[in-house]
């Protein structure tokens, strides 16, 4: 009874079992009980095992849900956007946290600049055609009822509209009062050194214009000034940073010292670059007057009225760009 084969079990189970059922038939019954009990057939075990081994792959492949191309598309969809929203910067942030090393941004006077320019100086830093360029330029980005940030202002703005209203900043304070500009909004000005602290006093989206003129080379911390003047435009408005080749050669960083008109143009643009949120920068050389647009003609001519021009004055430099509308 013990050694029936049950209906459970498999051909092989079956003829080994009737093969030692025979065999028990001609020998003493004591002599196998211990290896009945304790001995199974080697080819049945492993079948055993392997159909062990096929049930348990069927178990997990029901559990399992294999995606369709279409399902992998949607997954592969899903992992790109959730990695473009982590990597996206919101507006106003640096993509880097620096655009030029160390070295770069050092000056052979490192006295505080505060101190440097305590004595007012009641002059322009660059001659009249450069300021007439300038001038011509505010005009033709601007209209009168713009709110304006003057940034590392003088005693003149060289701005061509009475403003709705103008903030001036500068490091001499005799120097920011003489200003026609400031004056108008009962001394609407602050004095600091951005070197040390580079922090606008307004509120975020207060200006439709940020000017700064001939200064950005003393500027040792560029990229946080830049963030600052996002912050404070309004989305479209706009940034002009105007330059020359002239400069207080031991106050410049070394960059700027060392570099060309080519390479500060660069530095300038950079840092609008590096600013999330600010459009492509444009670079202008020359302004036009109003009314006149710039004529195709001879080449050669046009670049050699340009080469007389610029080595006849100061050169003129400015690199414009816009805080993008896109809301951030």
């Amino acid at each position: 009874h013990i050694l029936r084969p049950d209906k459970s079990h498999n051909n092989c189970s079956s003829i080994f079992v009737s093969s030692i059922m025979l065999f028990l038939a001609s020998a003493p019954k004591s002599r196998f009980c211990v290896f009945l009990v304790a001995t199974t057939p080697p080819r049945c075990r492993r079948q055993s095992r392997l159909s062990t081994f096929h049930r348990n792959r069927v178990l997990s492949n029901r559990k399992c849900h294999h995606r369709s191309d279409d399902e992998d598309d949607v997954v592969h969809r899903n992992k790109k956007n959730r990695c473009e929203k982590n990597t996206k910067k919101a507006g106003g942030t640096l993509k880097r946290r620096e655009v030029m090393e160390t070295k770069d941004r050092r000056k052979l006077d490192e006295r505080d600049d505060a101190l440097w320019y305590a004595r007012p100086r009641f002059c322009t830093h660059v001659d009249d055609g450069f300021l007439e360029q300038l001038t011509r330029l505010y005009r033709q980005r601007t209209t009168p009822e713009f709110k304006c940030l003057d940034l590392c202002a003088s005693h003149v703005s060289h701005y061509p509209y009475a403003y709705a209203y103008v903030l001036g900043h500068g490091l001499n304070r005799e120097e920011l009062e003489r200003n026609e500009q400031f004056r108008r909004g009962m001394n609407a000005f602050f004095v600091r050194n951005f070197n040390e602290h580079p922090v606008v006093d307004a509120p975020d989206r207060t200006f439709d214009m940020v000017s700064m003129c001939v200064s950005i080379q003393y500027m040792q911390r560029g990229e946080e000034l830049f963030r600052e003047i996002f912050r404070v435009l309004k989305p479209g408005g706009v940034a002009i940073i105007s330059y020359s080749n002239r400069m207080f050669y031991e106050k410049a960083v070394s960059v700027w010292r060392d570099g060309t008109g080519y390479s500060r143009t660069q530095l300038v643009k950079s840092y609008f670059q590096n600013v999330n949120g600010f459009t492509e920068p444009e670079v202008i050389t020359e302004v036009l007057p109003d009314g006149i647009e710039d004529k195709k003609g001879n080449p050669f001519v046009k670049m050699m009225k340009t080469f007389v021009k610029r080595t006849s004055s100061d050169p003129f430099y400015a690199v414009v760009s816009y805080r993008n509308f896109k809301r951030t």
